[in-house]
């Protein structure tokens, strides 16, 4: 099983197309943390400007929001699930030579700012994706296509 921790994520755009991409790829449960938008905004209504991205699945994906990551963490931890953040740093590998071994939760940072270093020293590992151009890194929407369908290609081999 793959689970998707969005923390932080800025654009309800960027959420809405995660959301799309998740369906796609089989995600079992997305986790919106802390500032990341949800499919139901602070009155209790959908969100349009996510659904008009979503395109419906943000119904069929089933998702929970959380203020705080710590929690989710210690529960993944408990139920020996692999914590991966995809992150660039010092310790992370080439997401094509990782190999994941039962239910994995993939964490995606913020757009500007990444995944903190204190969530970092909390995953089992850390995974990135190479850059060849003058930029740093891609869309997290995009990233999260290219590290799910990986993962999902994997499990069907």
């Amino acid at each position: 099983m793959v689970f998707l921790i969005l923390h932080n994520i800025r654009s309800v755009h960027n959420v809405g197309s995660i959301f799309r991409t998740a369906d796609g790829a089989g995600v079992e449960k997305l986790y919106l943390i802390g500032t990341t938008p949800t499919p139901i905004d602070r009155y209790g209504l959908p969100r349009k400007d996510l659904a008009k991205v979503a395109l419906g699945s943000e119904a069929s994906v089933s998702w929970e929001y959380q203020k705080t990551i710590a929690p989710l963490l210690r529960k993944f931890k408990e139920q020996k699930v692999s914590i991966v953040a995809v992150e660039q740093d010092t310790h992370s590998v080439n997401y094509k030579t990782y190999r994941p071994k039962g239910s994995v939760a993939l964490i995606l940072g913020n757009e500007v700012d990444g995944i903190p270093k204190s969530i970092l020293k909390k995953c089992d590992h850390i995974i990135e994706i190479p850059m060849h151009g003058t930029k740093e890194s891609l869309n997290v929407s995009v990233t999260a296509g290219i590290v799910l369908f990986q993962f999902a290609w994997r499990q069907c081999l």
